[in-house]
């Protein structure tokens, strides 16, 4: 297992599935949001699911481990992130299930193919690159900032890899929840399913999941809120304790 490791990474495992992913010390790390997105997430047996941005390789590690029928490709730009992506695939040894491409939303690699999707996943950054603190780190910085394509390259890029029907996934911020939607509409990615998340009873939503349908008919559901904490400590409420096993 040292072997996948350099000096400035570890290895880290989550308590569902004993899945075992490799970070930096420093640098991108997962959060919640993959967790939350993943519990959000309804897929039908055997789909095929591409996740956009994959970061470390969070969210398909765990589809992988919910579905063991599910074929799953995850598209990342940073080639650091994406050689990382690989080898957390390989230590636990889903590599005829989950495919890592290096590639940007923006210009989509062949390697892709031309078969549609039956799920695109979205965890795109969400602040505008001339808001808020930009993180020293580059790789933490382009996954927060859209310094190098924002949501409205990754809604595209699903509407290229979605069949007619078709369901995409994201997670956003809840204050720019009223722009993704009206994409989301421009780009015939139907809103289907909402749902807000709070860190807490009685405070503002911070996020949003959002599910889509390619060429969907009008009709949103919108699901009960979320809720992180219980109480003002940081003790998760039993509804995400479950989402972590």
């Amino acid at each position: 297992m040292s072997k996948l490791l350099f000096s400035q990474e570890e290895i880290s495992s989550l308590s569902f599935g004993e899945i075992e992913i490799i970070q930096p010390k420093s640098g991108y790390r997962f959060s919640i949001d993959p967790i939350l997105l993943c519990d959000f997430l309804i897929v039908t047996s055997g789909a095929g699911i591409i996740d956009l941005g994959t970061g470390n390789g969070i969210i398909p590690l765990i589809l992988a481990h919910r579905d063991k029928a599910a074929q799953i490709v995850a598209l990342e730009r940073q080639p650091l992130m994406a050689d990382r992506a690989r080898r957390s695939v390989a230590l636990n040894g889903l590599q005829d299930r989950i495919k890592v491409v290096q590639g940007d939303v923006r210009d989509l690699p062949s390697e892709l193919g031309e078969q549609p999707f039956d799920i695109v996943i979205m965890n795109p950054p969400y602040r505008a690159a001339n808001t808020g603190r930009i993180a020293p780190n580059d790789e933490r910085a382009s996954a927060r900032h859209e310094l190098a394509g924002n949501y409205l390259d990754f809604l595209q890029a699903a509407v290229a890899l979605l069949g007619t029907g078709g369901r995409v996934f994201v997670i956003f911020l809840a204050e720019r929840m009223a722009e993704l939607l009206s994409e989301m509409r421009n780009l015939k990615l139907e809103p289907k399913r909402l749902r807000l998340v709070h860190s807490r009873q009685g405070e503002d939503a911070k996020l949003v999941l959002i599910e889509g349908r390619k060429n969907g008919k009008p009709g949103l559901n919108v699901e009960p809120p979320l809720f992180i904490y219980k109480g003002k400590g940081r003790d998760y409420t039993e509804e995400v304790l479950k989402m972590y096993g």
